[in-house]
């Protein structure tokens, strides 16, 4: 082959080549602190890049966890809670204040950098528990936040977003071409949608094919878990064989209807909850999370988007946290890949190279101790004492279907009684409830029901910040009070 023809050859095929690697969309996972004894973020740090996570979506902008990504070389998106809406929208000194404090700070032009990406505004604020709450104060809030990211001169570094619930569709759950956006919420989603074109900013949307199962009677688990036996679906005539590809280009026809047929999507929540519900389950997960990466990085896309997966797609989540609301059911607290405290919950590889997940290492835990029921008391109100112990602790694992569902009374009364210990730091009074709890040293967990042992260091550094922030708050008020 001449020299010429060769170049030519060369140059075609790494064209070629390298618009064929953009084509996949980068994985990432939602990262939560939503737990009573959450890992230090310098262990979950070390936790993403031992396991080659490249991305990371956050629900907040909690400063020890930025500075812990720092020089990591991890894409971080940060988020702004439903909460701070109101204020960012009628404000924008108070948006500049929160871009200098939650964004600028961590990009400095020298020294280690924190790669933030996308400034998530709300966190899916149009779920239908919240009414019309956050509607009223979304859109301006969007515009502050870009407005200061403009004059940090930050605006073509970091992306303004808005993470939508799937209930933002009508019929989201149905198998009707008719799907539109929610009346209630029309006139803001165009807004929304305007504004990102406007930017050029990523559609954010959960997609949670678990929940549609869930919701929905005619979606078989085997069509929500990539199965090839799956009977398939039609939709807007088309043919689809998973759930993943029919929610998706479900997204897809909303956008095109609304008139953005070629805007960018990022599913920003999708997973499947290994505890806390029937179908919720370390082996299901695994299947379900295999069958997603594999699809993602199949190039394949669905029959709206052939072969343009999404932009990226993010995993929900990280880590278990015990102290995310239940409201949706208890399976909210189990969509890890990995335990509270780091440990894996099965193999898989997340299309990094890697045939199995890495647990976090040097985990410090609290003492090898448990709080049980004393079977040598009458237990007559055993029973009470433990729905008691629930209504703080995490005994979501007690769920109809949840791992530790098939225990038998009075096992299931120490779970709760040693959640609750747990939680409480093992101190002595927490395993009294009213003289039936006893403490011991012998592990009660059982066949596939875990009785935890707590983290150590993280809860320790959570007092140490609660009581520096009281601190702060006394100098403050002291502070006002003599300026008056």
């Amino acid at each position: 082959m001449p020299t010429t023809t060769f170049s030519c050859f060369l140059f075609t095929f790494l064209i070629i080549t390298s618009s064929i690697a953009c084509v996949a969309g980068a994985v990432g996972v939602n990262w939560g602190t939503m737990a009573s004894h959450p890992l230090p973020p310098h262990k979950v740090v070390k936790l993403l890049k031992s396991n080659s996570i490249t991305k990371v979506k956050l629900f907040d902008a909690n400063s020890d966890v930025l500075q812990a990504l720092s020089g990591s070389n991890i894409d971080v998106s940060v988020g702004v809670p439903n909460t701070m809406l109101r204020s960012l929208n009628s404000s924008k000194k108070a948006a500049d204040s929160w871009v200098h404090d939650n964004v600028t700070r961590y990009m400095p032009n020298v020294g280690s950098v924190t790669r933030i990406e996308y400034v998530a505004v709300g966190d899916e604020p149009f779920l239908k528990i919240y009414n019309e709450q956050f509607h009223p104060f979304l859109i301006g809030a969007a515009m502050n936040i870009q407005a200061a990211l403009k004059k940090a001169k930050l605006d073509s570094k970091v992306k303004v977003v808005v993470p939508c619930s799937f209930d933002s569709f009508e019929s989201g759950f149905n198998l009707s071409s008719g799907v539109h956006l929610r009346p209630d919420i029309n006139k803001t989603m165009i807004e929304l949608l305007t504004f990102l074109d406007k930017h050029g900013s990523p559609f954010f949307v959960t997609i949670s094919p678990f929940v549609t199962h869930l919701q929905t009677k005619n979606i078989s688990l085997d069509f929500s878990l990539f199965k090839e036996t799956a009977r398939p679906h039609n939709f807007s005539h088309k043919t689809y064989k998973n759930s993943f590809d029919l929610s998706y280009d479900t997204v897809v026809t909303v956008l095109s209807t609304a008139g953005y047929p070629n805007m960018d999507i990022v599913v920003a929540k999708i997973g499947w909850p290994t505890d806390g519900a029937v179908n919720g389950s370390s082996y299901l997960a695994e299947t379900f999370i295999k069958g997603l990466i594999n699809h993602l990085h199949s190039n394949l896309g669905t029959p709206l988007r052939p072969h343009k997966p999404p932009l990226e797609t993010y995993i929900m989540s990280l880590l278990d946290e015990d102290q995310r609301s239940i409201a949706s059911g208890n399976f909210e607290r189990h969509w890890g890949l990995f335990t509270f405290d780091g440990q894996a919950k099965y193999h898989m590889d997340l299309g990094q190279g890697s045939k199995s997940l890495v647990n976090a290492q040097n985990v410090e835990y609290l003492s090898s101790k448990w709080c049980v029921v004393n079977n040598n008391k009458d237990l007559s109100n055993a029973t009470a004492s433990a729905l008691e112990a629930c209504a703080s602790a995490d005994c979501t694992a007690l769920s109809p279907g949840g791992s530790c569902f098939n225990i038998s009374w009075p096992s299931n009364i120490s779970y709760a009684f040693n959640s609750y210990y747990q939680q409480h730091d093992q101190r002595a009074e927490s395993c009294d409830f009213g003289g039936l709890g006893l403490i011991t040293t012998v592990d009660p967990s059982m066949d596939h029901c875990r009785f935890p042992i707590e983290i150590r260091v993280s809860h320790s550094e959570f007092h140490r910040m609660c009581n520096f922030l009281q601190v702060i708050l006394l100098v403050t008020t002291l502070l006002v009070s003599l300026a008056l």
